[in-house]
């Protein structure tokens, strides 16, 4: 059988990245919480509830015990199951025909668009959990008379469509599309050029050593560069209409408000949280995908060149 016959069937392809986006969610979690937390916290101007990282860990396990730390794991589970399916999904089967017929992959820039247009259709059929992931890990941070006490993420999907329209599920589509496009494309490409730039050195062979090189490398530019689409985002997702006024009219002002209120570098308020957080997530969704990928190719297919491939 030759290399270029052996091939991972589509539907596989988005089944192995919603599967890898889902179990790097069970270990990263509580990190997505306190990240929310931290976007969330001094909001407005308003005194911060949490002054660093682990003080929000620390407060959020006093008040809420150690399940209060997995807050909103059905919302992060469904999210990975939706927006991580699609996007892993489209962008492999791309990055696939865009390949060279000798299997050279493509150009960065090439790379880069795939990431953007797999992350724009995952970000849109990924939008009403990640909503649900939002408010359900804001939530202990309010006032118990005020906390809208979601069960669960189809409990939260229910009462958002019942209780302020169905087209709420999209509310903040419009940056949580342009936070999707920053992240894939500079996820995606960074990783695979990453990949490719050490194995190039000659010091790496290709296995999880390597995927973990690449995915920190990958986590540290997604971070820098999507920190700031990611606050205006979260905080669209979660404000709440005070007398049929939003609290903001976009992501232009969420941004332009945060900047006036508490400063230019607000806008990468909660980035260790983020990182420590985007940079595991990065690793464990990688590495479970290229293993998958890889175990696929050896005894299914019986490739005697099984790579992880794909990516």
């Amino acid at each position: 059988m030759s290399d270029k016959a052996v091939t991972i069937p589509k539907g596989l392809k988005f089944l192995f990245g919603g599967l890898a986006g889902m179990g790097a969610t069970v270990f990263v979690q509580p990190l997505d919480l306190v990240k929310n937390r931290m976007q969330l916290s001094g909001e407005g101007g308003a005194q911060r509830q949490y002054k660093t990282s682990f003080h929000a860990v620390a407060q959020i396990l006093k008040s809420e015990g150690v399940t209060g730390i997995y807050t909103g794991l059905s919302a992060g589970l469904l999210r990975q199951a939706t927006y991580t399916t699609t996007r892993l999904g489209i962008y492999t089967i791309l990055f696939e025909k865009f390949s060279g017929s000798d299997g050279k992959p493509p150009n960065f820039l090439t790379k880069a668009c795939i990431g953007m247009s797999a992350g724009a259709v995952g970000a849109f059929v990924g939008t009403p959990a990640e909503i649900s992931l939002i408010r359900m890990t804001a939530d202990g941070r309010l006032p118990i008379d005020q906390r809208r006490g979601y069960k669960s993420v189809f409990n939260a999907l229910y009462r958002i469509s019942s209780e302020e329209g169905i087209l709420t599920l999209w509310r903040g589509c419009g940056p949580t599309v342009v936070r999707a496009m920053v992240v894939n494309a500079a996820q995606l490409a960074s990783y695979s050029q990453a990949k490719q730039s050490l194995l190039n050195t000659g010091y790496f062979a290709d296995n999880i050593l390597l995927h973990f090189a690449a995915s920190m490398i990958s986590g540290l530019v997604t971070t820098a560069a999507s920190m700031p689409v990611d606050i205006a985002k979260t905080r669209i997702q979660n404000m709440i209409t005070i007398n049929g006024k939003a609290e903001y009219k976009g992501a232009i002002d969420v941004l332009m408000k945060t900047v006036r209120a508490e400063g230019f570098f607000s806008l990468w308020k909660g980035f260790t949280p983020y990182y420590a957080r985007l940079g595991p997530h990065t690793v464990l969704t990688f590495i479970f995908l290229e293993q998958m990928n890889r175990a696929y190719k050896k005894y299914v297919l019986g490739s005697t060149n099984a790579g992880g491939g794909g990516l």
